[in-house]
C-alpha cells in the first residue's frame, strides 16, 4: 500500500514539475496489486498539491476503499485500461495544451524529433467516440480498446492518456507526447515539416534514446526537479 501511495505522489509531483498541470484536473493512477482498483489523487487538488493523505484507492466500481476525499469522475479511464492491459502499472490522463491542439488535427504525428519516435509505427491512435468526460465503464472500455497496445492515445476535444509498466514510464511518455506535439505544431506553423525519420531510423532511435535506462534518467530528473520546487 505505501509503495503505491508514494508512487502516485511522485507521479503527480513529476507531472507538475514538467508543467503538465490543468489546475485541479488530470490524474495519474497506479495499479493496486491486490485488487482491481487503482491508487489516484483525490479530486479537487492539483498535481503539485498531492501528498500521501490526498491519495485514494478506488475500486473498479468507483468505491473509495482507502483514503479520504472525493474521487475523480473519470476513474474508469484507469480501471478499464488496466483491466485490458495487464502489462500496464500506471496510467496518466492529462489536458496539456500542445497535445490537445494537435489532437484536433487530422494529421499523423511524425518522428521529427527524438520525442516523436515513441508514437509512430504504429501511429498514436485517436479516441473519437466522445470529447466529453470518460465517466462510465463503457466509455473507459472503449478508450482502452482504442488505445490497444499503444503507449498513448490522443483524445480530440479532451486531452490524452499515456501508459507504462510503472509510473516513471507513463509520466515520461506524457512528457514526450506533449513535446512531440508541440514540436510538430511549431514545424507546421513554419510550413513544414519537410523531413522526419523513416521507420527504420525511428525504431533504432526508440531503442537507442528511449530505452529503460534513459526513461529512468528522465523520470529521476523530474523527481529531483519536483523536490527542489517544494522547498
Amino acid at each position: 500500500m505505501k509503495n503505491e501511495i508514494d508512487e502516485t505522489v511522485r507521479a503527480s509531483r513529476a507531472l507538475a514539475a514538467a508543467g503538465l498541470t490543468d489546475m485541479v484536473w488530470g490524474h495519474a493512477a497506479v495499479r493496486d496489486p491486490d485488487s482491481d482498483g487503482v491508487w489516484m489523487k483525490a479530486s479537487g487538488w492539483g498535481f503539485e498539491e498531492i501528498e500521501t493523505e490526498r491519495v485514494l484507492l478506488v475500486s473498479r466500481e468507483g468505491e473509495v476503499l482507502h483514503g479520504e476525499g472525493k474521487r475523480h469522475i473519470e476513474y474508469p479511464i484507469h480501471t478499464e485500461i488496466m483491466a485490458r492491459r495487464p502489462d500496464v502499472g500506471c496510467v496518466v490522463h492529462l489536458h496539456a495544451p500542445a497535445l490537445s491542439a494537435f489532437a484536433s488535427l487530422d494529421v499523423p504525428l511524425r518522428p521529427i524529433s527524438h520525442d516523436g519516435t515513441v508514437f509512430c509505427d504504429p501511429q498514436v491512435p485517436r479516441f473519437t467516440r466522445t470529447g466529453a468526460l470518460i465517466a462510465t465503464a463503457e466509455l473507459g472500455t472503449a478508450l482502452a480498446d482504442t488505445l490497444g497496445d499503444a503507449p498513448a492515445c490522443l483524445m480530440p476535444q479532451h486531452g490524452a492518456v499515456t501508459v507504462g509498466p510503472d509510473a516513471g514510464t507513463a509520466v515520461m511518455y506524457a512528457v514526450l507526447l506533449e513535446r512531440a506535439c508541440r514540436t510538430q505544431l511549431m514545424a507546421m506553423s513554419a510550413g513544414g515539416p519537410k523531413v522526419w525519420s523513416d521507420s527504420e531510423e525511428a525504431a533504432f532511435k526508440r531503442n537507442q534514446i528511449w530505452n529503460p535506462t534513459q526513461i529512468d534518467a528522465g523520470w529521476n530528473y523530474w523527481q529531483r526537479l519536483s523536490e527542489r520546487t517544494e522547498r
